[in-house]
């Protein structure tokens, strides 16, 4: 029993930074309708600066250029308040900026457009913390008092955990009292509730909105400065510890201070205390269950409340994108696969290596395409997905023998069946909330299968080997015992894409299509007409897996051994960012999608035009992706494709008259 609570103790310092930066995510919430997963770049972002000022009496700016930073000079130390107060400034001016030429035009925006917009901005600061920081980890002074509270000789209590449970249960009830007892408070909560109401009372919610964003923001540099050193300082780091806190935000239902900061606290103990229990139970999993287990909870959590989550009530809320025709021309088809797979023999080494990268992207944007763009399901566990194909892929060949092209076709089937089970939740949330589900369910995907070595195997030799696969002893894979790269395969993966945009483009004119258009309009008025909401949504949500299935396979086959790096939540964050920029209700912008995927063709073509140049732009990639990103959710939600397609229908009417 003592070992239970000595870790239950142990575990305070991440709850209680779980509690903090989950009521910056309510905080956000109750003033603007939104989830910001843009916060854990805002709070690495802040500690990074926090950090140069101490070290290094610099400031650095978010400015592109040789313009890197200001330097307050030689021999110039800046204090612990000093620094602080200038790094909490720069959360502000940053919280600011976001919502005013970001946000703020996104309020009658779909869902979909704000939470591509904070992916965004959560790519540009990463991208910008890789750029003045080049990345790398650091370990930052602690700022909060440090040393050990003795409370048995088995029990230790870490002062600045205690500290900072300290802080969260302070920042609680203050906000709680203003929410309470201020003009201000009950104006922000009347508004979370009817903004049309609010105005009538007089109050601007523009305004409100603001005041908001300004306090998460300095809550996120907050908890930056002083949570940082209990960890190591990386750019992926407030991004990996946002999952659990949401899990938090949605116990208080994006409402309840105390009952977010509760289960804050609580998460971080209970994975504290798993660690002995481990111990004692030996038959639990010895990976993955520290993480798995909590969103596992979040999941049902969210099946049983779902729709008693509250929505917002907007002045307006805008329309999903434009979903064009899914006419194909066959004559553009055919030319367009003969141009791709010529393009794979003609090309060198690394530039087939870079198409290869953009056929594979533009085949995980079509199952996106067929989720979110036909049916309005947003979903961040596409990758998850993929990955279960390709452990499964594995499993297959290199256990059972299952032969090239049944094993990738079964692997897809076993994650079409993850990606039904992700799905069932869709039939009690939807919008926001979905994506949050659906990204607890990657994370559970991610640690109860992708680090358990019975379904993965030994993967500390590089990764679950995948065979070459053969067809009537032709080997078509990438590499041979001679040959590094081989065009066959890019001409395979082509050939499969192609077949998927055919059966996409088609789905789009079928029945079924259009079942899953009227729901995605109206699910009431779907459901009035005859058509089954909750079997079409599941219907989506297996059809995409299984393209994502079929594109994970691929991704094994290419790299001849995988590891749950290449399919972590961050890369559905920013497969889903993507594939809106390109055009997410499109085929045509699955394939833009592709063509501006990192490290694909269209970024190596840009690479390639900036070298002559002497500019390395290998580096700017992620911050130029995620900045073109964010201008289009905010100037045109339907992507390059919708606006091709805008702009070809104003000149067709142009030459008619």
């Amino acid at each position: 029993m003592t070992a239970y609570l000595a870790a239950l103790i142990a575990g305070l310092g991440a709850g209680a930074t779980y509690a903090i930066i989950a009521t910056g995510l309510v905080v956000t919430s109750r003033g603007s309708g939104l989830v910001n997963f843009g916060f854990g770049g805002l709070s690495a972002w802040s500690a990074y600066v926090y950090y140069d000022l101490r070290a290094n009496a610099r400031y650095p700016l978010m400015i592109p250029g040789p313009w890197r930073d200001i330097t307050f000079g030689d021999g110039v130390q800046m204090t612990v308040i000093s620094s602080l107060l200038l790094t909490l400034a720069t959360a502000a001016l940053l919280g600011i900026v976001s919502y005013l030429f970001v946000f703020r035009i996104l309020r009658a925006a779909p869902v979909l457009a704000k939470v591509v917009a904070s992916v965004g901005i959560l790519l540009i600061l990463q991208g910008m913390i890789g750029v003045r920081f080049n990345g790398s980890p650091i370990n930052l002074d602690k700022v909060l008092p440090s040393g050990v509270i003795k409370i048995s000789d088995e029990i230790l209590l870490a002062v600045d955990a205690l500290w900072l449970t300290g802080i969260a249960l302070t920042l609680g009830i203050v906000l709680w009292l203003a929410s309470r007892f201020t003009r201000t408070g009950l104006a922000i909560r009347a508004a979370s509730e009817s903004e049309k109401g609010a105005l009538l009372l007089g109050f601007s919610p523009d305004r409100l909105a603001l005041l908001t964003w300004i306090i998460s923001s300095v809550i996120a540099g907050v908890v930056g400065v002083i949570a940082a050193p209990l960890f190591q300082l990386s750019p992926m780091l407030f991004t990996q510890l946002l999952v659990p806190a949401l899990g938090a935000a949605l116990v208080g239902r994006f409402i309840s201070f105390g009952w977010t900061i509760g289960a804050g606290l609580a998460i971080g103990m209970f994975q504290s205390m798993l660690t002995p229990l481990q111990q004692d139970l030996t038959w639990l999993p010895k990976s993955g269950l520290r993480d798995g287990l909590v969103f596992v909870a979040i999941v049902v959590a969210m099946i049983v409340v779902g729709k008693r989550l509250p929505t917002r009530g907007a002045l307006d809320i805008g329309k999903m994108p434009t979903v064009f025709s899914g006419n194909v021309e066959p004559k553009s088809a055919i030319l367009g696969l003969v141009f791709v797979a010529a393009l794979f023999i003609v090309l060198p080494d690394g530039w087939g290596l870079a198409l290869l990268t953009s056929v594979i992207f533009c085949g995980l944007a079509l199952s996106l395409v067929v989720l979110t763009g036909y049916m309005g399901q947003i979903s961040l566990a596409q990758m998850a997905i993929a990955g279960v194909a390709g452990f499964t892929l594995s499993r297959i060949t290199e256990r059972v023998g299952i032969p090239f092209p049944i094993s990738p076709i079964l692997a897809a089937l076993v994650a079409t069946a993850f990606g039904i089970l992700v799905g069932i939740p869709a039939l009690r949330v939807r919008g926001v909330n979905l994506a949050i589900v659906t990204l607890a369910g990657s994370i559970a995907i991610q640690e109860f299968l992708f680090k358990n070595s019975v379904f993965v195997g030994d993967v500390s030799t590089g990764g679950a080997k995948v065979q070459n696969p053969n067809l009537f002893g032709i080997n078509l894979g990438l590499r041979s015992a001679h040959d590094p790269y081989r065009s066959v395969f890019g001409i395979l993966v082509t050939v499969v894409v192609a077949l998927i945009a055919l059966m996409v483009a088609n789905l789009r004119r079928s029945g079924t299509g259009r079942r899953m258009l009227a729901v995605r309009s109206n699910e009431r008025a779907a459901a009035g007409i005859a058509i089954n909401t909750a079997s079409t949504k599941l219907l989506a949500f297996g059809i995409s897996s299984f393209i994502a299935g079929l594109m994970g396979s691929m991704i094994a086959y290419r790299f001849g051994s995988i590891s749950d790096i290449s399919f972590s939540f961050f890369a559905s964050l920013t497969l889903l960012a993507f594939t809106y920029l390109g055009g997410i209700s499109s085929v045509t912008g699955a394939l833009i999608a592709g063509f501006l995927a990192a490290d694909g063709i269209g970024f190596k073509l840009i690479n390639k035009g900036w070298a002559s140049l002497g500019v390395d732009f290998g580096r700017w990639q992620v911050l130029v992706g995620a900045a073109g990103l964010v201008i289009t959710a905010v100037q045109n939600p339907e992507g390059i494709a919708g606006a091709f397609q805008r702009g070809r229908r104003r000149f067709s009417r142009t030459t008619r008259v």
